[in-house]
């Protein structure tokens, strides 16, 4: 499972961040970003719950 934050939709919440720490971080914008490579399979739950908590869906699995 791989993962990627679209900056144009990114709001800066946060929230990725809180949910998955080890997934996301913020980015030189001070918008989120994902780490890049593949999500470790033991992280991958919390990522998808990052994902699915959103509030602009700017995230996007792959």
């Amino acid at each position: 499972m791989k993962v990627k934050v679209n900056s144009e939709l990114c709001i800066a919440c946060g929230a990725c961040i809180s949910l998955a720490p080890d997934v996301y971080d913020w980015g030189e914008d001070e918008k989120a970003e994902a780490l890049p490579g593949e999500v470790p399979p033991e992280l991958e739950d919390e990522a998808r719950e990052a994902l699915e908590s959103c509030p602009t869906e700017a995230i996007e699995s792959y």
